[in-house]
């Protein structure tokens, strides 16, 4: 894949009885955070900013994280944009209704 940033947004959805789901959500977070990929948390997913193979490997670490742990069962949606000849940011789609 080529080396251009794209954007993806993560979604996890623990399935759990062993304790609040949001405390596993916020294990998560924490691994995205760590992973030194530009990310913005919002209230329903995570949006992550990198190259293809940079923005896969987290999501690839938040699972194997949530396997790791015990986690008993969850859902992950994701969104990937990718454009072929250049950058695609986050900031570029949203730019435009943050101006006050």
């Amino acid at each position: 894949m080529h080396q251009f940033l794209i954007n993806a947004s993560i979604q996890i959805i623990p399935i759990v009885l062993d304790k609040h789901p949001y405390q596993w959500v916020d294990e998560a977070i924490a691994i995205i955070q760590q992973s030194g990929v530009k990310y913005e948390v919002g209230p329903f997913a995570t949006v992550l900013e990198g190259t293809y193979n940079e923005v896969m490997q987290v999501i690839h670490q938040v699972n194997e994280f949530l396997y790791e742990k015990g986690c008993a069962e969850w859902v992950t949606n994701c969104q990937i944009q990718i454009r072929s000849a250049g950058h695609i940011t986050a900031s570029v789609k949203t730019e435009k209704f943050n101006r006050q």
